[in-house]
Order: structure tokens, then C-alpha cells, then sequence
């Protein structure tokens, strides 16, 4: 049992979406460090969790991103078109199984020996997803298509091919803003680029 398990009742949940994905409205009692109890209410979105994963390679010192277009950030007074890590929603494959296909769709790229380096969940105060991320190895022979993702899933996906030092520059610069895809790529500086000591240095001019 769970440390909080005894400090959580659930007194009545409500859906209020079931469409593209699940909006559920939750009351409960929860008891405080002090030991009263409060009654709360939160909604929650649940879309299901997922995985993401950074194409590096090492002799070249480059990196796979994609670009392509994102309401929630359009609406949000961003232009809406987003560098990211490729990623997808698990459904019913594995992390590894989904995130290998994930990749081929966006990037064109096979990749076998996926690695996972660590789970996030990415905004847990409304969404319920969480996140495995992944890092593996490629190079020309590895790309066996040219990606672009699933046009009837409404995907349009740009590949970008980026010397690290230029990636991280673009986090600096404002020019890369998705979450997991900072992550990732903090993670290939100290982790996969460590040796060249100039990179996490380097920030737009």
C-alpha cells in the first residue's frame, strides 16, 4: 500500500470529456500533515502514457529532431510550430515497442537497441501521463524512410538534423521550447556529449 493510500478518499468522480481523450472531475477528502481532513476538487486529463526518445550520434555530434505544428501552443501565442524529441502515446505496445515505431513514423530511422534513462511525469498537476524517455544510437544506414508521420492522423512532420552544440544553442535562443525535448537533450550534454566541455557552455549570441 501506498504511503498516501490512507490519506486519500474518494468521495465522487465525474467525466466531463470523452472524446479525443478522458476529462475527469474528482472530489475528495484528503488529510493534511496536521491530520484534518479537507475536501478537494481537481480535474484530471487522461490521455494515456507515453514515450520519447533522442537520436545521437556520437562521432558526428548531431542529433534528430522534428518540427511540426501544435494547437495548444498556437493558442497560447506561440507560433505553433515546435522542435521536439519524436514521441508517442504507448496505447497498448510497451515503451521500447512504441517508442521504436514512433520513431520510424516521424523520422524515417529504425532503431533497435533503445535505451531507456528515465520517467517523468511532465505536468502532473492536471494531466495524468507520464513519460519514458529514451535515448539510441543512429546513423545514414539506419534511415529507411523519410518520415513525416501519418497524414490521415493529421501529422505534417519536418525532420531537423542538428550538431548538438547548435540544439542546445537553440534552448538558450528561445527556439526550442517543448519540455521533453529540453530534457533530453540536458541529458545528452552531461550524459552522451560530456567530453567536450564547450557545449553546455555555448548559448545564442
Amino acid at each position: 500500500m501506498s504511503e498516501t493510500a490512507d490519506r486519500v478518499r474518494i468521495v465522487d468522480v465525474q467525466v466531463l470529456s470523452d472524446d479525443w481523450y478522458v476529462l475527469k472531475k474528482t472530489i475528495f477528502d484528503y488529510r493534511r500533515a496536521d491530520g484534518s481532513w479537507q475536501r478537494q476538487s481537481r480535474e484530471t486529463y487522461d490521455r494515456g502514457n507515453g514515450a520519447t526518445l533522442l537520436l545521437y550520434d556520437p562521432r558526428r555530434r548531431t542529433v534528430v529532431l522534428t518540427r511540426q505544428f501544435r494547437l495548444p501552443a498556437f493558442v497560447n501565442g506561440h507560433e505553433g510550430m515546435l522542435i521536439e524529441a519524436p514521441a508517442g502515446l504507448l496505447e497498448t505496445a510497451s515503451p521500447e515497442e512504441r517508442i521504436r515505431a514512433e520513431v520510424e513514423e516521424d523520422t524515417g530511422y529504425r532503431v533497435a537497441g533503445v535505451r531507456k534513462v528515465f520517467e517523468a511525469f511532465m505536468s502532473p498537476g492536471s494531466v495524468t501521463e507520464k513519460l519514458y524517455f529514451f535515448v539510441a544510437e543512429y546513423d545514414a544506414d539506419a534511415r529507411v524512410g523519410r518520415g513525416g508521420g501519418i497524414a490521415d492522423e493529421g501529422e505534417d512532420i519536418e525532420v531537423l538534423e542538428l550538431s548538438i552544440h547548435d540544439a542546445l544553442a537553440m534552448i538558450a535562443c528561445g527556439e526550442i521550447m517543448d519540455g521533453k525535448t529540453i530534457m533530453l537533450l540536458q541529458y545528452a550534454a552531461l550524459h552522451l556529449f560530456a567530453n567536450d566541455r564547450t557545449v553546455a557552455k555555448e548559448l545564442c549570441q
